[in-house]
C-alpha cells in the first residue's frame, strides 16, 4: 500500500503544499496566497490579522482537497516557514501583536519588549507550530539574527547576559528541536478538519532557505544551489561556522550541526522579468496566444534568437538595491540599430548570470573553495534559456529538479527522517531528490561571457555610479 508525507512551504506571499509519496514523487499541490503586507511610517511591515496560519490552513486544505488516496496512508507533515521574523504571542499562544515581517525594520535590533500581554517571543515557525500541535517548540535551524542559540549544542545559551544581551527573557523562550524532530501531534480538531487520523505528527525543518537546500539535494562541498525567485541568492553546505564572514551569510542548515553559507543576493531578481513582460504588454499576450504558449514560453522563444551577449546590450540588474547604494538604478547601455525587444530580454537574463556569477566567487573566493555543479530552483528555472545561459557562463553542468518547490520536498525530507523510513538525510535525499534535466556549458561561450564579465561587467559601475549618484540628488 502507499503511503505518503506532506511537506509544508510558508513564505511571504503564498503557502504551498505538497503531498509526496516515500520516493519523493509529488502526488498533489495546493497553495493559499497571503494577504498584502500592511506598511506603515518607520520600517513598520506586519502580516494583517492571523494571516500566516490562515495561509497554511487553506493551503492545506486546498492540497488535500485534491487527494484521491486514504489519508489515512499519509504519515506525518514537515512544516516549512519563513525566516527572520519575529512573532509575538500571548500565554494560550495566541498573537498578541501581528507577525514582524522580516523587512520590518524593528528586525535589525534585538526584541524591545513593549507589550504587558507578549508572553512568548518566537519565530514563525514556533508560532505556526503552537498553532498546529498547541506545543511552545522551536526548530533550532530557525533561530538566525538576535536569538540566543548556542551552536554547539543547538540549544539556548545557558549564559544569562546572552539572553538579555537579546532584549530577552528566559521565561519568553521555547522549548528548542532539531529538524527531523517532532513538534508534537497534530491538534485532534484540526486533524477531524483535514480527516487525517489522529495522532499525525508535525515536524521540524529549518529556515526556508535552508529546506531549499535540502530540497534541492545539496549535500557535499562541490554543488551548489541557485533560487531563482523575487530574491535571487545561492546557496552552499559545510560543516563548520565561518566567523566574519564578508560576502556571504552563514546560517543554520536543515542538517543539524551543518551550515548554510549564502551569498549576496539579487533584489527583485526574476521579478525584473515579469516587470519587463508586463511593460511589452498586449503584444506579448497576443503573441503567446497565436502560439498557444505561455507569455514566459514566448519570450524564451525570442530570447533565443538573439547571439549571446545581446549584440552588446549590457544591463545592470539595480532595480532594487539595499540602503547603501540606493542611489543606483537598472541601466541598459550599448543600443544600436540591432536591438530588439528580444535583445533586452536576452540582456535582462545575462545580467542576472552575471551578477549571481560574480557574488558567488566572492564567497568561494572568501572560503577558499571550488563547486563542479549547479542545480538551480524556483520560477526561473522552468525557463531552458535561461538554463544553458548559467551553464555556459559558470562552464559547470546546471541540472534542474524534478520537484515543483524544494522546499515542500526538504519539508517531506525531514518528516521521512523523523520516521526512521531512511536512516539519514543523505539517504533520504538519495531516495527522495531526482534530476529531471542537465544542461551542459558550451566552453566557448564561457569564454565569450568570462571576457564581457571582466573587462566590462565588474568595471562599469565605477563610471555609471558617478552619474546616477547626481542623478539621484535631483530626482
Amino acid at each position: 500500500m502507499s503511503k505518503y508525507l506532506i511537506g509544508i512551504d510558508n513564505g511571504s506571499q503564498s503557502t504551498k503544499v505538497t503531498i509526496f509519496d516515500l520516493e519523493g514523487n509529488e502526488v498533489c499541490y495546493g497553495s493559499k496566497v497571503l494577504k498584502n503586507l500592511y506598511t506603515a511610517e518607520g520600517g513598520v511591515v506586519l502580516h494583517p490579522d492571523d494571516d500566516l496560519w490562515d495561509s497554511v490552513r487553506g493551503g492545506l486544505k486546498d492540497c488535500l482537497d485534491k487527494f484521491h488516496g486514504d489519508k489515512g496512508d499519509i504519515l506525518a507533515i514537515g512544516l516549512c516557514t519563513i525566516r527572520c521574523c519575529r512573532a509575538l504571542l500571548k500565554e494560550d499562544g495566541s498573537l498578541a501583536y501581528p507577525v514582524l515581517s522580516w523587512m520590518d525594520s524593528r528586525l535589525s535590533v534585538p526584541y524591545v519588549h513593549e507589550n504587558d500581554e507578549v508572553k512568548y517571543v518566537t519565530t514563525t515557525s514556533g508560532y505556526l507550530a503552537n498553532r498546529m500541535t498547541g506545543e511552545f517548540k522551536d526548530t533550532c535551524s530557525n533561530l538566525e539574527v538576535y536569538w540566543p542559540i548556542d551552536r554547539k549544542t543547538l540549544d539556548w545559551s545557558t549564559d544569562d547576559q546572552v539572553i538579555e544581551e537579546n532584549g530577552l527573557r528566559r521565561d519568553q523562550l521555547f522549548t528548542i528541536i532539531k529538524p527531523g524532530e517532532s513538534y508534537g501531534a497534530l491538534k485532534a480538531e484540526l486533524c477531524k478538519e483535514f480527516g487525517l487520523k489522529e495522532g499525525i505528527q508535525v515536524v521540524a525543518t529549518g529556515n526556508d532557505k535552508a529546506v531549499e537546500v535540502l530540497g534541492s539535494g545539496i549535500n557535499n562541498d562541490k554543488s551548489i544551489m541557485i533560487s531563482l525567485g523575487t530574491f535571487i541568492s545561492s546557496m552552499l553546505i559545510r560543516e563548520n561556522y565561518f566567523e566574519n564572514a564578508k560576502s556571504f551569510f552563514p546560517t543554520l542548515a536543515c542538517v543539524p550541526f551543518k551550515y548554510v553559507y549564502e551569498s549576496t543576493g539579487i533584489r527583485r531578481g526574476m521579478w525584473t522579468v515579469s516587470w519587463y513582460k508586463n511593460l511589452l504588454g498586449e503584444e506579448v499576450i497576443n503573441k503567446a496566444r497565436e502560439l498557444n504558449i505561455s507569455e514566459e514560453e514566448y519570450l524564451n522563444q525570442i530570447g533565443e534568437t538573439v547571439p549571446p551577449g545581446s549584440d552588446g546590450l549590457i544591463t545592470l540588474l539595480d532595480w532594487l538595491n539595499n540602503s547603501a547604494y540606493d542611489f543606483r538604478k537598472g541601466v541598459m547601455l550599448g543600443f544600436d540599430h540591432r536591438h530588439t525587444n528580444a535583445h533586452i530580454y536576452r540582456s535582462i537574463l545575462e545580467a542576472i548570470s552575471y551578477n549571481i556569477k560574480n557574488n558567488i566567487y566572492d564567497m568561494l573566493d572568501e572560503i577558499g573553495s571550488e563547486i563542479d555543479n549547479i542545480t538551480v530552483i524556483g520560477g526561473g528555472s522552468k525557463s531552458d534559456l535561461m538554463m544553458q545561459i548559467i551553464a555556459d557562463m559558470f562552464a559547470l553542468p546546471t541540472k534542474r529538479n524534478e520537484a515543483t518547490s524544494c522546499a515542500c520536498l526538504g519539508a517531506a525530507i525531514c518528516a521521512a527522517k523523523y520516521l526512521g523510513i531512511y536512516d539519514s538525510f543523505d539517504e533520504a535525499i538519495e531516495n527522495m531528490v531526482r534530476i529531471k534535466e542537465v544542461f551542459e556549458p558550451n566552453k566557448k561561450l564561457y569564454s565569450f561571457y568570462d571576457e564581457i564579465n571582466n573587462k566590462v561587467i565588474k568595471n562599469v559601475r565605477k563610471h555609471t555610479d558617478e552619474v546616477l549618484k547626481v542623478a539621484h540628488s535631483i530626482f
